[in-house]
């Protein structure tokens, strides 16, 4: 038997079970949407690092308007799952990429979980179908994958089955969008969902032209950074395609370029990540960063993604 499920505008409490770098952006995210959060996580030092990743965070998401009246510090954080799960309407699940880790945390929780509380987990690769095993009631279940950073990058991919509560997954939508996301719908479940497959396949081709000495590793990144990736940002590749015609049509774009794209995806390579191949990856991003730290480029990504997004928004520079 399900539960009716609350409208998501009448939540107050949400935990978010994992805080690391997904966790805690999506903690700083729903501290943006006003609501109280319950963070947990058991790792030493997990709730000073927590904090002040909000800190961190805060500001963009004052610029993307989602912080109004919003309280950064209106966070408490437990150890113990089924405690911080206590008195939740939602829950954002977001430990390790483990099935077993997985089924054992919803165990745990469930019997501490509101009637009324779904939990969506984050998992990058894993299906619902096996997930929802670990639970007595697997209509609480739905798949909500962000990318990283949540509290930046608006996609979230949303799945429910047959046994996922019947309106989660409309309700999830209207969670998601109120919060700033834009949600796109799995119609069947597949390994990997949808952006990391196609993530996926350009990283390993990456690898390959670099394994081949085709390239440097700095130079293929840029081949994506300051080429495609661009546009990306702007459309996808079915539209950009369409584009690519002059406004002839996608059939006609597959009519001119198949034969080319048939050789290439032909030739992809197939690499074999040996311990050499990724010292060599590694030494050539440790070329490209040239000395910068880690927190100093990802605050270099996150100025960018929120020019992006500026753009994308039709905001003025300045305004």
């Amino acid at each position: 038997m399900t539960a009716t499920l609350p409208p998501p505008h009448e939540l107050r409490r949400i935990a978010v079970l994992g805080s690391g770098t997904i966790g805690a952006s999506w903690a700083a995210l729903f501290l943006a949407g006003g609501f109280t959060v319950s963070l947990q996580d058991a790792a030493p030092e997990a709730e000073a690092t927590a904090r002040r990743f909000v800190e961190r965070a805060w500001p963009a998401l004052e610029r993307l308007g989602l912080a109004p009246g919003a309280d950064p510090t209106a966070l408490a954080f437990a150890t113990d799952p089924a405690q911080a799960v206590a008195d939740c309407d939602f829950v954002q699940e977001n430990v390790p990429e483990r099935l077993p880790v997985k089924l054992a945390l919803y165990r745990a929780i469930e019997p501490a979980l509101a009637p009324h509380a779904l939990v969506a987990t984050s998992t990058s690769g894993l299906l619902l179908s096996a997930l929802q095993q670990g639970f007595a009631q697997p209509w609480r279940l739905l798949l909500a994958h962000p990318f990283n950073p949540p509290h930046l990058i608006p996609l979230v991919e949303l799945y429910a089955n047959e046994r996922t509560h019947p309106e989660a997954l409309a309700w999830a939508e209207r969670f998601y969008r109120a919060l700033g996301k834009t949600t796109i719908r799995l119609n069947r479940e597949v390994p990997g969902h949808i952006a990391n497959r196609m993530q996926a396949a350009i990283i390993r081709e990456a690898v390959h032209l670099v394994a081949e000495g085709v390239a440097s590793v700095a130079d293929v990144d840029q081949a994506i950074s300051a080429g495609p990736g661009i546009r990306w940002a702007i459309m996808g590749p079915h539209m950009n395609a369409h584009l690519a015609t002059g406004g002839a049509g996608l059939d006609v774009f597959w009519d001119r370029y198949l034969p080319a794209f048939e050789d290439w995806w032909a030739d992809l390579g197939h690499p074999k990540l040996t311990p050499a191949l990724i010292a060599q990856l590694k030494a050539g991003v440790e070329a490209a960063a040239a000395g910068r730290s880690s927190e100093d480029l990802a605050a270099e990504r996150d100025r960018m993604i929120l020019e992006i997004l500026a753009a994308r928004s039709g905001e003025r520079q300045g305004d």
